[in-house]
């Protein structure tokens, strides 16, 4: 079975061709993790590099990465533990008070495209929420935040990690349009990311 198809099936975004040639690699017996590697994810990580060349643009990005989540989705019951090479688990969510999502979901296709676990917390999470996921295992918090009225939140979030006792537990991403590098050194996140492609090298970065 010819893992390329998929491969190339991702990297044009074909929903269809990917579940076809996923569902034809496994009942020839092609391992899951050996689709998830070879085919998935590294899938993405092309799409990642056009990305940052200036190949492709967030819409591309966009359907390559739903065309991938349904492949994986299709994989999920045959991934045995052995097979999934464990990049982390991340927690990622839109800050409190801040409703925008597509950047957000974008990051989190990447992600899981790229190996990590994803706990999705959705929009608007308080503090709190951050804090309950590093508690149940994510070693990876990623915030986004649309509005400079709610990147604040970032702080605040980082601050509730401190009062927890669990900062030195985990890696704070930040991202989002108002966000800056600056920004994100002076509230005392481990790194800016500036786009989906930049968030899932700078994550392997951070958990290697």
């Amino acid at each position: 079975m010819d893992l390329k198809t998929i491969f190339d099936s991702v990297i044009e975004g074909q929903t269809e061709a990917v579940e076809n040639g996923v569902k034809a690699a496994l009942n020839a017996g092609v391992e899951a993790g050996k689709i998830l590697n070879e085919a998935l994810i590294a899938a993405m990580d092309e799409v990642g590099r056009r990305f940052e060349d200036g190949d492709f643009f967030v819409p591309e990005m966009l359907i390559s990465a739903k065309a991938m989540q349904s492949g994986l989705n299709l994989l999920k019951p045959h991934l045995a533990a052995k097979d999934i090479k464990g990049a982390g688990k991340v927690a990622i969510g839109t800050v409190k008070g801040d409703l925008h999502d597509i950047g957000k979901n974008l990051v989190a296709m990447m992600l899981e495209g790229a190996g990590f676990e994803i706990i999705d917390l959705g929009v608007d999470v308080a503090p709190e929420s951050f804090v309950g996921a590093v508690k149940e295992g994510a070693n990876l918090i990623g915030m986004s935040a649309l509005l400079t009225t709610t990147m604040t939140n970032m702080g605040v979030t980082i601050e509730a990690l401190k009062a927890a006792g669990l900062r030195d537990k985990v890696k704070v991403m930040v991202g989002g349009a108002p966000v800056t590098e600056e920004y994100a050194n002076s509230i005392g996140a481990d790194a800016f990311a500036p786009d989906a492609s930049s968030a899932t090298r700078i994550a392997r970065q951070l958990v290697a």
